[in-house]
């Protein structure tokens, strides 16, 4: 299979998971007991029949649905039935910024930790420094965002007083949030990286450079570590959906307006056209960033043949 042919393949195929998606999304939250008009106070069931008729909700589910895709194939996924005068779209682009920051800073933390402590370690097999680089490692696999933030807020923000632990605007709780996120999953691509260094280092093209007189630098970065990263590489499309999972709990940590928070009351109120807007969004970029992975592997690894 050409490079173009693989290319276009994979984008249909991200096309039509999206489309999975969003439809098993849509017709699962309709099967939720409750509406987003059942509140804890009684309303006039003329009012409700009003407001449903309002937002479509009075029309056959098969009718909705022909609606929605309709709409989301043109961009619009709809009015947010639970932040009045506000569309999703409107509500996304407000929030969107803040779960990308988190996210993305996040991410280029976990590879500037990770990797390097991974290869450091493979470099030296079974030594003290392996050792130890590795049952922390553990550590912080063992330890979830949950109590990695507070202890860092507790810590770099109350105690050393280098950063805000809470909002914004004007703040850099952000900073504690992204750290967070970043080191929490610096621990897995430590470990992973290391693994694969150490299984590309036995490998005989490795043995062959030694024993041509490779310096053990050469050998390592030159050699080994282009195909020591693949797995790696091929972590990112999970690490970024753990980083975009995360990052609900850590916005609440934090206090940070984003993306996550919203995702959260709009299951609590029964936001569908929002809740269906959030799930769009994230499974876009996961869908994408695994689109780019599955690209870069191809090109980090010659044996890989398109499209297998």
């Amino acid at each position: 299979m050409s490079t173009p042919a693989y290319i276009l393949s994979r984008l249909a195929q991200s096309v039509f998971a999206l489309f999975c998606i969003v439809t098993i999304t849509f017709f699962l939250i309709r099967l939720a007991p409750g509406g987003p008009f059942s509140e804890d106070r009684v309303i006039p069931p003329h009012l409700v029949a009003k407001m449903e008729a309002y937002y479509g909700l009075d029309k056959p589910l098969p009718v909705q649905y022909l609606k929605y895709m309709g709409n989301f194939v043109q961009g619009d996924l709809g009015p947010s039935l639970g932040n009045k005068g506000h569309t999703v779209n409107e509500v996304i682009a407000q929030s969107w910024p803040v779960s990308a920051t988190i996210g993305l800073v996040g991410l280029l933390i976990a590879l500037a930790i990770g990797i390097p402590v991974g290869v450091f370690a493979a470099a030296r097999p079974n030594s003290k420094t392996d050792y130890t680089l590795m049952a922390v490692a553990t550590l912080g696999i063992c330890l979830p965002t949950f109590v990695i933030g507070p202890l860092l807020a507790a810590t770099l923000g109350l105690k050393l007083d280098w950063f805000d632990v809470f909002g914004w605007e004007n703040s850099s709780a952000w900073v504690l949030a992204s750290l967070t996120l970043g080191l929490y999953y610096a621990a897995y691509i430590a470990r992973l990286t290391r693994g694969s260094m150490l299984d590309q280092l036995s490998q005989d093209y490795v043995r062959t450079a030694r024993a041509k007189g490779v310096s053990p630098n050469a050998t390592l970065f030159k050699h080994a570590f282009r195909g020591g990263i693949t797995p790696v590489v091929s972590y990112l499309g999970p690490a970024l959906a753990g980083l975009i999972g995360g990052s609900f709990v850590v916005e609440s940590i934090f206090g940070l307006p984003g993306l996550g928070q919203h995702f959260i009351k709009a299951a609590t109120n029964r936001d569908y056209t929002l809740i269906l807007g959030t799930v769009t969004v994230f499974a876009s970029l996961i869908l994408l960033m695994n689109f780019i992975v599955d690209v870069v592997q191809t090109w980090l690894d010659p044996r890989r043949k398109l499209g297998a």
